[in-house]
């Protein structure tokens, strides 16, 4: 996929990516944006299963948080150039469905709820303290963060992935 954004990337590009012809797509009627969303489920799917470790693990809190930070990195790098085509285009397959026009909008919870349930742990331990929104500022300012340091500055996967998990850990822990 066209690293570029959802504009320059052409349905061949996201043919190959499924592992289908374009002519395939193009019998089924099938365009950018419905490739697009099954590439999207796939991703979610593989967080979800990168994350699963994480949730059943005894390690302290405050280590299961960090190995969660580096999923989110892990899986931003793996799936990079489908998250800047969904961001370009738009980023709602991270938002849970308005409820009114012009009304907030959450991070889907299949995002958030895991990295909120280890910071609930790492409350109980005395690590972290949270006010509630801790788990959506750390899902998007990891992938945010990561995505636009790979792909604005050029930063290498290592450089920004240790910038960014060393900023929030940073940022997280309680002394």
């Amino acid at each position: 996929m066209a690293a570029a954004g959802y504009e320059r990337t052409t349905v061949e590009d996201l043919a190959t990516a499924i592992g289908v012809s374009r002519v395939t797509l193009h019998r089924h009627g099938i365009g950018k944006s419905e490739v697009l969303q099954v590439l999207g489920e796939r991703a979610t799917r593989e967080y979800q299963d990168a994350m699963w470790p994480m949730l059943t693990s005894s390690a302290p809190a405050d280590e299961r948080l960090g190995r969660a930070i580096d999923v989110v990195l892990a899986q931003a790098e793996r799936h990079l150039a489908l998250l800047v085509a969904l961001g370009s285009q738009s980023d709602g397959v991270f938002h849970e469905d308005e409820s009114a026009p012009g009304a907030p909008t959450e991070t889907r919870s299949v995002f958030v709820e895991p990295l909120q349930r280890i910071i609930d742990d790492a409350v109980r331990e005395g690590t972290v303290v949270d006010d509630g929104s801790l788990a959506t500022v750390v899902f998007n300012t990891v992938g945010w963060s990561y995505i636009h340091l790979r792909t604005g500055h050029r930063w290498s996967c290592e450089r920004a992935a240790a910038s960014v998990r060393r900023l929030v850990l940073h940022g997280l822990l309680t002394p």
